[in-house]
């Protein structure tokens, strides 16, 4: 019953924030029963036009909420378009938890006072749901940005992922429908992400490879980690100046070519997905910072993604197709990376496709917005049963972000010109004669060692299929449990609601 009355108090701070509306209007609504009875509960309260009631409820709800607000912005999928944008807007900040608690962290990590690891630590500069982050000297006189994780985190997270785990096998147990959205799978992707943001080692890996892939690149930087200052719950970097392109009036103040910095910046985020399948996938101004020689420095790689080389040759072949008017080769591109089944005509999904790509071939370049074509695509693909990518959904709002601060740099920025000098790189990379040969070449010596490897890799299969046996059974009984369970809960809410509403109109006539 934990979990249950933890989703009780959550919805009940919902519906004071008049936020419930979107449980009565998802894709996936409760029962006729529950959604009046929401209704009734409702206390609505008018809210001022730029006022954010389902952004403001995940704030009080605390930091687990505040990231689960945050991922699902990326899966309008999930939650509808409208929904997605009020989220992408959510604030990650919370009040700092105090400078005793800090040193006390230090100490438990590195076995030593802060005062001797550092020849000055400050108050923290930034707080945020997971960590917040200091500025320190070392005895060298360098200074370091200090991420330090909030004390008890992983604990509340441990809690919160089990309700977000109970609430999605309710939802796929009461709204089958629902299953093709897989909210299981989401709240595993969330609870993946989350630990990935909580071992601050895996962070400082992260850095590394950024900078071990753009080493070459003289408009893009990372800052070091200090390894002798990284563990699980506190990591050390140089501390970043300079202009954080959140400051537009600053940013201009330097006298930067604007139009040149967004570009720049397009080309930036491109090469790390389209050419090292790497890329920081939360590159939001604040993040981000203007040097003075022109170049860029991101902080923060708390979240990373990649992308596989399917998905690159996928995000290549769509964007050139669409150049082109080659809908054809974009739907044939579909079916032979099995994102559609084949099941489907192939002809039937590039009619869907020239729908998308028509609209836009009588406007300007500049005004066609590459993250948007990307997001119509994944709406009409979601038509012809192509499951959910939630890697290219969370590569598709890393670029809502970078494409809406590249046209608050520039108002007339034409991205298509901005990304194809990347997308040729890779296609003379990856599609040309040599590059192809070079590809075949390394899939012989891929498929050659896998024939040796073959009777192990079947004896491995075969104990993985019996495992997987065991835990579908074991996850079949506990779904029946949960549907029994759920179902009984439906039915009970609205007498549990006539017996409240009994119990308060006695009380108050026995006053």
């Amino acid at each position: 019953m934990r979990p249950l009355l933890r989703l009780l108090r959550a919805a009940w701070v919902l519906l004071r924030h008049d936020a419930a509306a979107f449980l009565r209007d998802s894709p996936a609504p409760p029962p006729r029963a529950v959604s009046l009875l929401l209704r009734l509960l409702a206390r609505r309260k008018r809210h001022e036009p730029d006022t954010h009631p389902l952004s403001d409820a995940l704030q009080k709800l605390g930091p687990s909420y505040i990231k689960l607000g945050q991922f699902l912005a990326t899966r309008p999928d999930i939650i509808g378009e409208s929904l997605a944008d009020e989220l992408a807007i959510l604030q990650d900040r919370l009040p700092p938890f105090s400078q005793e608690q800090a040193h006390a962290a230090i100490q438990r990590e590195f076995g030593a006072p802060a005062d001797q690891l550092f020849a000055e630590f400050g108050e923290p500069v930034a707080a945020a749901s997971i960590a917040q982050v200091h500025r320190a000297t070392l005895s060298d006189g360098r200074a370091v940005a200090v991420k330090i994780l909030r004390p008890g985190i992983e604990a509340r997270f441990e809690r919160d992922l089990r309700d977000f785990a109970f609430t999605a096998n309710l939802i796929e147990t009461l709204f089958p429908a629902a299953r093709r959205l897989r909210p299981r799978q989401t709240v595993a992707m969330l609870e993946a992400s989350v630990r990935q943001e909580m071992d601050l080692r895996l962070e400082a890996a992260a850095l590394s490879e950024m900078a071990q892939h753009h080493k070459a690149d003289a408009d893009f930087h990372t800052p070091k980690p200090d390894w002798r200052l990284v563990s699980q719950r506190i990591l050390a970097t140089e501390w970043v100046d300079g202009t954080p392109l959140s400051d537009l009036p600053a940013v201009r103040a330097t006298g930067t070519d604007l139009p040149a910095l967004a570009t720049r910046l397009i080309r930036i985020f491109l090469r790390q997905a389209m050419l090292h399948g790497f890329f920081h996938a939360d590159m939001h101004p604040g993040n981000l910072f203007l040097q003075e020689d022109g170049s860029i420095t991101a902080v923060d790689f708390g979240i990373v993604s990649r992308l596989n080389a399917d998905e690159r040759l996928f995000l290549a072949g769509v964007l050139h197709g669409f150049l082109e008017r080659d809908y054809l080769r974009i739907a044939e591109l579909h079916f032979r990376l099995n994102y559609v089944p084949p099941t489907r005509d192939v002809e039937d999904f590039a009619l869907a496709l020239r729908a998308i790509g028509e609209p836009i071939t009588d406007k300007d370049a500049r005004d066609i917005s590459m993250s948007r074509l990307l997001l119509q695509l994944f709406q009409v693909t979601a038509q012809f049963d192509m499951p959910t990518q939630p890697r290219l959904l969370l590569l598709q709002k890393t670029m809502v972000v970078v494409e809406g601060l590249a046209r608050r740099l520039d108002p007339e920025h034409n991205m298509w010109e901005s990304a194809r000098p990347v997308a040729q790189r890779w296609m003379a990379e990856n599609l040309s004669l040599p590059g192809r040969a070079r590809h075949g070449g390394a899939e012989l010596l891929e498929g050659a060692g896998a024939f040796r490897r073959l009777p192990a890799m079947l004896e491995d299969a075969a104990e993985g299929l019996r495992w997987h046996v065991r835990r579908e059974r074991e996850a079949a009984v506990r779904r029946e449990r949960e549907r029994r369970f759920a179902s009984r809960l439906w039915r009970s809410l609205p007498v549990l609601a006539l017996l409240a509403v009994a119990f308060t109109l006695g009380w108050l006539l026995g006053k």
